[in-house]
């Protein structure tokens, strides 16, 4: 049966799907918020403030291509929250071609960036459609950095750091599990995928604004190389990612380890089930709503030419609430306008990033960029 909402929101039972249902009440949005599990997608709705101001359904589906097509048939635009995506995202991007709706979502898969644009991104830019996978802090707010600096010509190297305070999500442990049993990870060198090595241990990083070094993983190669893969400007990235709990970093590459132990000589559903069982125990519940006070963020970029410096910090909080805040704003640039970008498109490219920056600022999600230029 098909629906009167334009927008869905897929996975809202989910912390990160319940905030962008709170960020599409706040820009009056009616949608349409669906999942596996009508119980928990009802339970999360109704914690959502003020959410009888706006006009919104609820739906209980089941994760196939068919189900997804028939439910969401009349939308104009999907936010997908169901991860690992490598795992359950193909279902829902086959359903957004099949009905013609927009697609974002908020990975941090490199892989299925990359699988998604080889697979999909023809198809979605024959119907002129956007195909933004990875709409999501940990990633676009570190584009909208790079791109600031890329203002400035001659800028061909990005060297990308992004920081936080708070504990991963469910699904978001899930991924990490899963990148590290199911996925190589790359940077970008010459306009060519360099794989990291398959042992990169922590990385010692200088973060600004402390005096404390920190550490950093490559986190699965994040979604910035395959960004700018395809930007002529661009032709080195590397990207590297953590938490600023130091303790909390130590601890990462010995879960991983461990994890990956247990499934030497596994099927891939073996796999799957010791990822669902190790992440269920690194982090079983939702996290408490976040504390502006407490979880910040803070992503650094310096670009690089043969001639050029150019370095800018953004500094945020409540990483969760940006990535949803991105993706009601996405919606709501779909629902009124033509995109910048069709087919396979990141954030910036599709929206603009001075736009992305100038939304997260109204809402005071992050600071005024600090950017400095050397010549």
């Amino acid at each position: 049966m098909a629906t009167d909402k334009r927008v869905v929101v897929y996975g809202a039972s989910g912390y990160t799907g319940r905030l962008i249902c709170e960020y599409l009440r706040e820009y009056n949005i009616p949608f349409l918020a669906a999942g596996r599990d009508i119980k928990r997608i009802n339970e999360a709705v109704q914690g959502v403030p003020g959410i009888d101001t706006v006009d919104h359904e609820l739906l209980e589906v089941e994760h196939t291509a068919a189900a997804l097509t028939e439910a969401f048939r009349g939308a104009d635009v999907v936010l997908n929250t169901v991860g690992p995506f490598a795992r359950f995202g193909h279902e829902v991007v086959e359903a957004c071609l099949a009905i013609g709706a927009h697609y974002t979502d908020t990975n941090g898969e490199q892989n299925w960036m990359i699988d998604v644009e080889q697979k999909y991104g023809a198809d979605f830019a024959a119907q002129n459609l956007v195909l933004t996978p990875g709409l999501a802090q940990m990633y676009s707010i570190g584009e909208i950095a790079a791109n600031i600096c890329l203002e400035q010509p001659g800028l061909d190297t990005l060297d990308i750091e992004v920081f936080w305070k708070g504990h991963p999500t469910v699904a978001s442990t899930n991924t990490i599990l899963t990148n590290a049993a199911f996925a190589k990870a790359y940077y970008l060198e010459q306009n060519e995928y360099v794989e990291w090595p398959p042992d990169a241990g922590l990385y010692d990083v200088v973060v600004p604004g402390q005096h404390e070094l920190g550490l950093a993983l490559p986190w699965g190669g994040t979604s910035h190389p395959v960004w700018f893969k395809n930007d002529p400007r661009v032709a080195n990235v590397r990207a590297l990612g953590g938490v600023f709990n130091r303790p909390l970093m130590l601890g990462v590459p010995q879960i991983v380890a461990a994890a990956l132990e247990q499934m030497e000589g596994k099927s891939d559903e073996e796999k799957y089930a010791i990822v669902d069982a190790v992440s269920g125990q690194v982090r079983s519940e939702m996290p408490p709503r976040e504390n502006p006070r407490i979880n910040t963020s803070l992503d650094s970029v310096y670009a690089s030419g043969p001639l050029g410096r150019a370095h800018c910090v953004i500094h945020g909080n409540c990483n969760y609430k940006q990535t949803a805040l991105l993706n009601a704003h996405a919606a709501s640039e779909l629902l009124q306008s033509k995109p910048r970008a069709v087919g396979f498109a990141s954030s910036c490219q599709a929206f603009g990033h001075r736009e992305l920056l100038g939304t997260l600022r109204a809402f005071g999600l992050v600071m005024d960029p600090i950017f400095e230029i050397h010549r």
